[in-house]
């Protein structure tokens, strides 16, 4: 087993669990978030209450035996933000992941322990969940490719809910090819040979973004421009990301509190500080918050359709700073989660797949460029994010 210097893994006896011989996976290997089942160890959710409140699980989740089936071997399970309501990676209970792509800076959450075991090396791939940006985040901040496939094209069975109408599955590469492999598995479907022909500079979400990251990622852009052709640039959320991402913050935390409520009620468990202030939020926002969230849901899903027609991308940067440092006041920490969010809301609201590509750096730190397209064509974003690692 690897060692596992940079604290990515959950504490206690390590998973370790063959693949297939001779599957298109064989000779890679996997970690899985510490929100996905995996037969004979408890599934923690980044909680010691959670893992002691339910039973040690006799199957293991869908999207862990897909990989398993497919040849890859499980080297462990990995540290999550705690039960999945974060976004910068920090636990207070199993500590933070150190970010080997930016020592000293956060990993990104939730999926923190997965993005950092593969940013390190520790595996080729690994699992994580995608709520309100919890494989973006981490993708951008650690320089992997990471993906949020459409909502509901897998299946969640196995995995640890939060906020079910945005929960997804997603996966970490630090190369195009083992990534691509990871989708084509996952997903069930070859990756195209042909790429998209229209490309949307999405103007709003760039200029929330810090002026520095949209120089940094210029580059990477043209580059999309030159190999798709047909470019313009369009506003993503006429009525505002910010009004967006109000919506998201409303029925993201909602949900989480009818997730939770049972088992908080029952055990009264142990949270950080920053966690209860979600779920306790999410328990007091009122019917009438909840209605207005669902009508920018239909009205962000409307935009998306409209702008995502067969054969259009949509670009943005993944998030609009670099990673923070470690260990920032609450106060700080806060509205950094805000503006993160701001250019993750969409996800969680339209339910398109999205595309975080590494290969831009601000002051020696990662930050990654998103490609977006219409509900279905995860394969297709794939196919652009290998493509322009080419170029």
């Amino acid at each position: 087993m690897p060692d596992d210097d940079i604290n990515a893994f959950v504490p206690g006896p390590r998973a370790h669990i063959e693949g297939r011989p001779g599957g298109p996976l064989s000779g890679l290997t996997f970690a899985a978030k510490d929100l996905f089942d995996v037969a004979g160890y408890p599934t923690g959710g980044g909680n010691p209450d959670w893992a002691r409140s339910n039973p040690v699980p006799a199957r293991h989740a869908w999207a862990v035996q897909r990989l398993l089936d497919a040849g890859a071997t499980l080297i462990g399970k990995t540290i999550t933000d705690e039960v999945s309501l974060g976004i910068v990676g920090e636990n207070a209970f199993y500590g933070t992941p150190v970010n080997p792509r930016a020592p000293g800076r956060v990993p990104g959450g939730s999926s923190s322990g997965s993005a950092a075991a593969v940013a390190a090396g520790i595996c080729d791939t690994a699992l994580g969940t995608d709520t309100g940006g919890s494989v973006r985040v981490p993708a951008s901040f650690c320089g992997l490719f990471g993906i949020r496939p459409t909502h509901g094209r897998l299946p969640v069975t196995g995995m640890m809910p939060q906020a079910p109408s945005s929960d997804t599955t997603g996966w970490f590469a630090r190369d195009a090819g083992t990534f691509a492999k990871v989708a084509s598995v996952m997903l069930g479907e070859p990756i195209p040979s042909a790429l998209p022909d229209r490309l949307i500079v999405a103007v709003d979400a760039f200029a929330f973004a810090d002026p520095e990251v949209g120089a940094a990622l210029r580059p990477m852009v043209e580059r999309l421009r030159a190999m798709v052709g047909e470019t313009r640039e369009e506003v993503m959320a006429p009525a505002g990301i910010v009004q967006w991402a109000r919506a998201q913050r409303t029925l993201q935390p909602s949900e989480a509190w009818l997730t939770f409520k049972d088992w908080i009620e029952r055990d009264n468990p142990r949270f950080a500080y920053s966690v209860a202030r979600n779920i306790f939020t999410g328990s007091q926002i009122p019917e009438s918050e909840r209605q207005w969230a669902q009508l920018v849901r239909h009205e962000a899903r409307g935009r998306m359709r409209h702008l995502l027609m067969p054969g259009t991308i949509l670009c943005l940067p993944t998030t609009p700073f670099p990673a923070p440092k470690r260990g920032e006041p609450l106060s700080a920490a806060s509205f950094q989660r805000d503006r993160i969010l701001c250019l993750c809301a969409h996800g969680g609201l339209s339910g398109v797949p999205q595309v975080s590509i590494p290969g831009a750096e601000l002051d020696g730190l990662p930050v990654g460029l998103s490609i977006v397209s219409g509900p279905g064509t995860d394969a297709a974003l794939v196919a652009v994010a290998a493509a322009i690692t080419r170029m």
